[in-house]
């Protein structure tokens, strides 16, 4: 595994497995003017040692698409969506993110992975909760057979939210510090997978902080605020083939 990927393991599911793409590898995306994206995202099977990557357009809704098909590296995707789940070994799911959680499910069985994109919208209409709801129901799983591990993304110090009555709702006062003005996203996402139906000790997290770690990782946040360059780094998890 290349120094540019942080791999993961879930433990006790070896057909299963996870990485996270860091600044060194350079942007996963298409968008943002890198003539260098293209041969990039064609060196991602190879890299992750799997067949081929399938990845949405991200939209920020509750959407997730199952089974989806291999994607063109030099094509940017078509279907809307923030989440995919499969059953097809070699197949990486690809989230892409900037300061989003990427949240990355596998049944023990190593049988069925799932990817899901959630930013502060997706978290606002519960989809950590809806998309484990709908791959547990396509697929006939016990929740309590899920494993989950959040990726790097933008950290409770980092997350601030200036407008949270307009934005959020008395709700989700739970995880606002209103001194500081900002929402614990992490334990947000923990609390709605629990929810869901995954148990305590399943869920998992690098706590990683997109905005505080310029060095490692692309920020959106950081580049509005301080110009620092732009891009997505990607999230990826597969059923290893035999």
């Amino acid at each position: 595994m290349s120094l540019t990927m942080l791999p993961f393991q879930f433990p006790g599911v070896p057909g299963v497995g996870c990485a996270f793409s860091t600044r060194g590898f350079g942007t996963v995306s298409l968008s943002g003017g890198d003539a260098s994206s293209a041969s990039r995202r064609a060196s991602i099977p190879a890299l992750l040692g799997v067949e081929a990557f399938a990845e949405v357009h991200q939209v920020h809704g509750v959407r997730t698409v199952f089974e989806p098909k291999a994607q063109n590296p030099h094509a940017v995707p078509c279907e809307q969506a923030d989440g995919m789940a499969t059953s097809r070994p070699g197949l990486a799911l690809m989230i892409k993110t900037a300061d989003c959680q990427p949240i990355l499910v596998a049944h023990e069985s190593g049988r069925f992975v799932m990817a899901v994109h959630a930013g502060w919208r997706g978290n606002r209409q519960e989809y950590p909760r809806l998309a484990v709801e709908e791959f547990c129901e396509r697929y006939g799983l016990d929740p309590a057979e899920l494993w989950a591990v959040r990726g790097p993304s933008l950290g409770p110090e980092a997350s601030e939210f200036v407008n949270f009555a307009q934005e959020w709702g008395p709700e989700f006062l739970p995880w606002y510090d209103e001194a500081r003005r900002t929402v614990d996203l992490w334990m947000l996402a923990r609390h709605q997978l629990e929810t869901a139906g995954l148990r305590p000790g399943r869920i998992l997290g690098i706590d990683l902080c997109t905005f505080d770690n310029a060095e490692l990782f692309f920020s959106y946040r950081r580049f509005r605020r301080f110009g620092v360059e732009d891009g997505r780094q990607g999230s990826f998890i597969w059923i290893r083939a035999e």
